[in-house]
């Protein structure tokens, strides 16, 4: 008997121990959904909506190429048209760019050969003995004085009465009327 009673319970053992495991393993289970059950859901609900928006976007992508290449194969004399109106305003872009370029250096060598002039009045004024600051600042001078004559005229002022009398001084303190400054007293304060 204690060899059927050994071997059913070594039988009985290893069925408490499977159940045991799957008790364990339920617990585990259990514990982990308790203590991180919001942040695995978390996870899967990110996860999700991840791999819909990379799906959407590959569709997308190769809907795309593809409505590309048949609206090219379907309209190649629109391509074509949209090419060279595209040539046609960038050359038109360029033009424009080129005639401003050209302005500018017509208006920079404009400067420099007035510059050079200038350069060599003063030169010149300078070898007669003449300052030609002088001479520019004498000829400013002649255009204000034409325009001073004509406006310059000299106004007179009108006799105004003194708003106080002759003989008043503020230091004095006399006439004041109720505003007189006085001193304040020296010393200490009063608190105490």
């Amino acid at each position: 008997m204690d060899v059927g009673d050994a071997g059913a319970g070594g039988d009985g053992a290893e069925l408490e121990r499977g159940l045991g495991g799957a008790e364990l393993l339920r617990h585990a289970v259990g514990s982990l959904l308790s203590n991180y059950g919001w942040y695995i859901l978390l996870a899967c609900v990110v996860i999700y909506v991840i791999v819909q928006k990379i799906s959407q976007s590959l569709a997308a992508r190769q809907g795309g190429r593809a409505g590309a290449v048949d609206a090219a194969d379907i309209e190649p004399d629109l391509v074509v048209r949209r090419q060279e109106a595209l040539a046609a305003a960038r050359l038109r872009m360029q033009e424009e760019l080129n005639a401003q370029a050209e302005r500018y250096k017509e208006k920079q060598r404009q400067l420099e050969e007035e510059k050079r002039r200038q350069k060599i009045a003063m030169w010149e004024s300078m070898q007669e003995g003449k300052s030609y600051k002088g001479n520019l600042k004498l000829s400013q001078q002649e255009v204000e004085s034409g325009a001073s004559t004509s406006a310059a005229v000299p106004k007179s002022k009108p006799n105004k009465k003194p708003l106080r009398g002759g003989g008043y001084n503020p230091l004095s303190g006399e006439g004041g009327g109720t505003c007189s400054w006085r001193p304040g007293r020296r010393g200490p304060s009063a608190g105490g």
